[in-house]
């Protein structure tokens, strides 16, 4: 696997999100060996099953071949009282069904997130994990990347402008990019 494809998108669907940020900083900052094409959530309608039994809406299609053409996943999370935003937890219930055929079964996943409190996104996190974890995906247990105090370290726009959290950033891509070769290879071995 000399290109590794990933996929990035964030739990929040503000113009100016902290995590959207850092979807488009991952993007922008990409080690060789790496591209990274950044999904917007917004047009994903909420989970219905009547919906979905009446055929899955183009928006979800997108979505679920965006995942299957991805080799990995670079998933930004915001945190909302307490846990993970609706928008992100919606996304993982339409990709994960029907679970046989989930395009999230095996797949690398990277998790990081912004938040403006100071405990950061570390209860979002591992909300995220543990719901990614249960789809099939392969969560990548470390590096972590919590970000606390986000205003700090994000313009007006939700542009990251730190430069030790882009350094972190692209060590997290990075690993990604180690971890979804390191399944890889299990996988054929």
């Amino acid at each position: 696997m000399d290109q590794i494809k990933m996929l990035g998108f964030a739990g929040s669907l503000r113009r100016a999100s902290y995590n959207r940020g850092l979807i488009r900083a991952a993007a922008a900052s990409t080690p060789p060996g790496i591209t990274l094409d950044v999904y917007d959530l917004a047009e994903i309608p909420l989970y219905n099953q009547d919906v979905e039994d009446a055929g899955e809406p183009a928006s979800v299609v997108a979505f679920k071949l965006a995942i299957e053409s991805a080799d990995a996943l670079l998933v930004a999370t915001p945190e909302y009282n307490h846990g993970m935003p609706g928008v992100l937890k919606n996304a993982f219930d339409w990709a994960s069904r029907p679970r046989a055929s989930s395009p999230l079964r095996d797949k690398p996943i990277a998790v990081t997130g912004a938040s403006p409190g100071r405990g950061s996104t570390a209860r979002a996190q591992a909300q995220l994990r543990e719901a990614a974890v249960f789809t099939g995906a392969c969560v990548m247990p470390l590096p972590e990347l919590l970000i606390g105090s986000a205003a700090s370290h994000f313009d007006h726009e939700g542009n990251l402008i730190d430069p030790e959290i882009r350094a972190a950033l692209v060590e997290l891509v990075g690993a990604l990019r180690a971890w979804t070769i390191r399944l890889h290879l299990d996988a054929v071995a």
